[in-house]
């Protein structure tokens, strides 16, 4: 269920908006900044003089803990450092993330490309990929997805570091069904690369997101090229604008998802639609389950600051 946005808020729900931001974000050892801390949470209509004093009166009751600008669950300055450099490897990386944006939006039947992960929060760690999330033409999804896939196999000899392409959405599905604390945390943190256009029918079709964070403003997308697809592309996608193209599309998906069910064997069918969410217009690689466990993780942090501080977060 969607949670209500209030128009107004006391300070104990300043408090406790702001601490299970910072809970969310402990899930991942990174601590917030002010304004992240805004961003991250439903805070609305709190001044910045009282989202501090709140700030304070929980560091005084050693409920978080703060290193200059910024704010952590955790006493332990070197998380700063950690976030730090982080950010910097993304900063370094972006340049390379655009390019690869580029090149992937030649291919056929690619509409948008949009940076995901950690990378669209500005962080990178030593062993981190590039995420991207793909949007395609409807009825092409599939065939878009194994074109990239063979590339990445073929030429990149199946690195992911540059090239981790783990979820796709048609243009004509662009609404995200699982709609969560996480997915939403997801959607407001895309970078557009590439199909503004896209991005922004994307956005328009997910505003059930703000309802999580309202703070969280649409990303620049001035600079992004509109989709247009050059001479080459149009030629491929005119060769395969047919029963051929449709029957490949099919068959891709069949192949796919056949080998995904033998590989993850172990997954329910419930474990399986969400981790690997497969239909012809979704298209989702994620065997790591990530998002059911950083919504038990986020849980388990709200209980034990519960009862380690006797303070009721709901």
């Amino acid at each position: 269920m969607i949670p209500e946005v209030k128009a107004a808020q006391t300070d104990t729900s300043v408090a406790s908006d702001a601490v299970k931001a910072l809970l969310y974000f402990d899930i991942f050892n990174y601590p917030l900044k002010l304004d992240e801390i805004r961003q991250s949470s439903q805070l609305n209509g709190t001044s910045d003089e009282a989202l501090v004093n709140e700030l304070k009166a929980l560091e005084e009751q050693g409920c978080l803990y703060r290193f200059g600008a910024y704010y952590a669950m955790q006493n332990d300055a070197a998380l700063v450092q950690k976030r730090e450099l982080g950010n910097v490897r993304a900063d370094q990386l972006m340049r390379k993330a655009y390019k690869m944006s580029r090149f992937i939006a030649r291919f056929p039947y690619v509409r948008g490309v949009l940076l995901s992960g950690s990378i669209s929060k500005g962080y990178i760690d030593d062993d981190g990929d590039i995420d991207y999330f793909i949007i395609t033409e409807p009825g092409r999804l599939w065939l878009a997805r194994t074109c990239l896939i063979a590339f990445k196999k073929i030429f990149l000899f199946n690195s992911r570091k540059y090239f981790c392409v783990n979820y796709f959405v048609d243009t004509n599905h662009l609404d995200i069904e699982e709609k969560n604390l996480f997915t939403a945390m997801e959607l407001v943190t895309l970078m557009p690369t590439y199909g503004k256009d896209y991005y922004e029918q994307f956005y328009h079709c997910n505003q059930w997101a703000k309802a999580y964070y309202p703070n969280f403003p649409m990303r620049d997308a001035n600079d992004v090229q509109v989709h247009k697809a050059g001479i080459i592309k149009r030629f491929q996608e005119w060769m395969l604008n047919n029963k051929l193209g449709n029957a490949l599309d099919r068959y891709f998906m069949k192949v796919t998802v056949n080998h995904w069910k033998r590989k993850f064997e172990s997954f329910d069918a419930s474990q399986f639609d969400v981790a690997m969410k497969s239909r012809r217009y979704v298209s989702k690689h994620h065997p790591q389950n990530f998002q059911k466990k950083v919504i038990d993780r986020y849980q388990e942090k709200i209980d034990a600051f519960e009862a380690k501080h006797n303070i009721s977060l709901s």
